[in-house]
């Protein structure tokens, strides 16, 4: 199972990548493993300022629809809109083309509650 070590974890099986005050976020190699097949990713938030844990969008596969956690409060400022037609990059690539939202970080505070790789594969006991 693939955790990336530059990378911090929810315990909602999310991903993020801090660059200055821009939070990537996608959710986890175990997550999409867990959901199976993932047909079709829904981000209605762009634009919105959210807090964190707020649901911010669903990802639906073949057997179940998962809410997706905003990870850290802020501003949703992109989509990965290529999700729309290739949802499917979620399970190829969860830390790379999968990811999901972009998120202009209002509380740099918050980062200190998300969790290390080390961490994350404790929670998930891999």
């Amino acid at each position: 199972m693939n955790i990336p070590s530059d990378l911090q974890y929810t315990k909602d099986h999310e991903w993020v990548k801090v660059e200055g005050d821009i939070a990537t976020v996608g959710i986890t190699d175990f997550a999409q493993g867990e959901l199976g097949d993932i047909v079709y990713v829904e981000v209605e938030t762009v634009d919105e300022t959210m807090d964190k844990d707020e649901v911010f969008g669903s990802v639906e596969a073949v057997k179940t629809v998962s809410d997706l956690f905003l990870p850290l409060s802020g501003e949703i400022i992109e989509f990965n809109e290529s999700l729309e037609d290739e949802p499917e990059k979620v399970n190829t690539d969860p830390y790379g083309e999968g990811w999901m939202v972009k998120i202009k970080i209002s509380d740099t505070s918050e980062l200190e509650g998300l969790l290390s790789d080390e961490d994350y594969k404790e929670l998930i006991g891999a």
